[in-house]
């Protein structure tokens, strides 16, 4: 039985030369056009499960949000339809609605009758609504005194409290501090062992993988397919590098043409397209060094031989790093370092540690330098900085260095403590 079903939704907008030309539209006073129309979505159908989790996955601009807009009834289709059959609990935009000169009471109330709710439904939530945004006293305060953090936490407590049969999620899960995302996790879960409908949309892959049944994949306004989200967010991935598949096409046939893709990738071509051509980088990289070496190319690639920035935790994947020398350098030292967004090294290598002499490099000559390693690190975004370094005698310098140049997301159905993996062997017996 489904619950959602999307029936061939477009959502355009129009996009005007100047406002005299929108205003013109407006009222009727021309027949030219004078705009171009932009299709968030196209012939867009899916449906969604009694007790389903799906996914929603896409790059920025593929639409996600808006069918999520148009099925709460935020936004209306231009053509299409959507039917919902059940009481839907939305985490759109956390705090929509809230009114800044209201107590935190009297928000809750205000939210909790915007979505459909009695006062007297209200008050049997209430003490759980309290306990889950945890705010203490601030509660009775104008939530305009109140700190980002309690106000999300709030707005959050309101929305994943109330007892909804369709819950639907846009990236509202990272909210305010570690302890308070793991409540919002558990929470999230028990939606889940509960049998609920969850219409879930992420950039987490590894959330995506972890909770979802089914995921459906979306670009510039299409849906590519839908399937297992393993096979989704492997689709997924050669589309962030610009490897689009057909669009329109249907899960099978994608799925196909990915597998087939796979099979016979080796190693990137060696056609003159640069490696790092396939990858979004980074504007603000910091780069800097005295020249005698100049860091050409590189580039992220899979198990499969893809180049690709999303790499599967407990898979084994390369970098690799393309030197021009501008001058002799005596054994240069390659390096590989991977940041959290924070900032905070997590890990890295380079030739020297590696015990791998380079040795004699001259002036006009490029050298590849190749890591490969197993992904140990927990499921999330990092950045990854690579150099070429070296000693003039006794002095370190920097020929070139390219600092948090581009990210790396590490896809995890499992993650641990800290930044990293043991890949601990657990057992637990009872003692006789």
């Amino acid at each position: 039985m489904s619950v959602i079903e999307v029936k061939h939704v477009d959502k355009v907008y129009k996009l005007f030369d100047s406002n005299k030309a929108r205003v013109a539209d407006t009222l009727g006073l021309t027949k030219k056009k004078h705009y171009k129309e932009h299709f968030a979505l196209k012939d867009m159908s899916f449906d969604v499960k009694k007790g389903e989790c799906v996914g929603l996955i896409g790059t920025n601009g593929s639409g996600k949000s808006t069918i999520l807009k148009i099925i709460t009834g935020v936004l209306s289709p231009t053509h299409g339809e959507v039917t919902v059959d059940g009481r839907i609990s939305a985490l759109l935009e956390l705090g929509a609605g809230f009114n800044m000169e209201y107590t935190g009471i009297e928000n809750i109330y205000l939210n909790g009758t915007m979505l459909g709710y009695s006062n007297e439904e209200i008050d049997e939530k209430l003490d759980e609504i309290l306990a889950f945004a945890d705010i203490g006293d601030f509660v009775f305060q104008p939530v305009k005194t109140y700190s980002s953090g309690m106000f999300v936490r709030l707005a959050f407590a309101v929305a994943i409290n109330i007892d909804p049969e369709i819950l639907i999620v846009d990236e509202a899960l990272s909210v305010g501090d570690v302890f308070f995302q793991a409540k919002c996790y558990k929470k999230f879960e028990e939606f889940k062992e509960a049998g609920k409908t969850i219409l879930f949309v992420s950039h987490d892959l590894g959330a995506i993988s972890k909770y979802c049944d089914r995921a459906i994949l979306i670009n510039k306004g299409d849906k590519v397919a839908e399937g297992t989200p393993k096979d989704m967010i492997d689709i997924y991935k050669k589309i962030l590098v610009g490897q689009e598949p057909h669009l329109g096409s249907k899960a099978s046939q994608a799925m196909e043409a990915n597998e087939q893709s796979v099979k016979s990738a080796a190693q990137p071509s060696d056609d003159g397209t640069l490696w790092k051509s396939h990858y979004q980088l980074n504007p603000n990289v910091n780069e800097y060094g005295d020249g005698r070496a100049k860091i050409v190319d590189f580039a992220i690639i899979d198990e499969n031989g893809n180049y690709t920035n999303a790499i599967l935790k407990g898979s084994t994947f390369t970098v690799k790093s393309k030197v021009h020398f501008n001058t002799d350098i005596n054994n240069p030292i390659f390096t590989l370092t991977f940041k959290t967004i924070k900032g905070i090294d997590v890990t890295g290598t380079n030739t020297m540690y590696e015990k791998c002499d380079v040795g004699l490099c001259k002036e006009g000559e490029e050298y590849v330098a190749t890591f490969t390693q197993k992904m140990d690190m927990q499921g999330g975004e990092y950045l990854m900085s690579i150099s070429c370094t070296g000693y003039d005698g006794v002095d370190f310098v920097a020929y070139n260095r390219l600092y948090d140049i581009m990210n790396i997301t590490v896809v995890s159905s499992k993650n641990t403590v800290g930044f990293y993996d043991m890949n601990s062997q657990v057992s637990v017996e009872r003692v006789k």
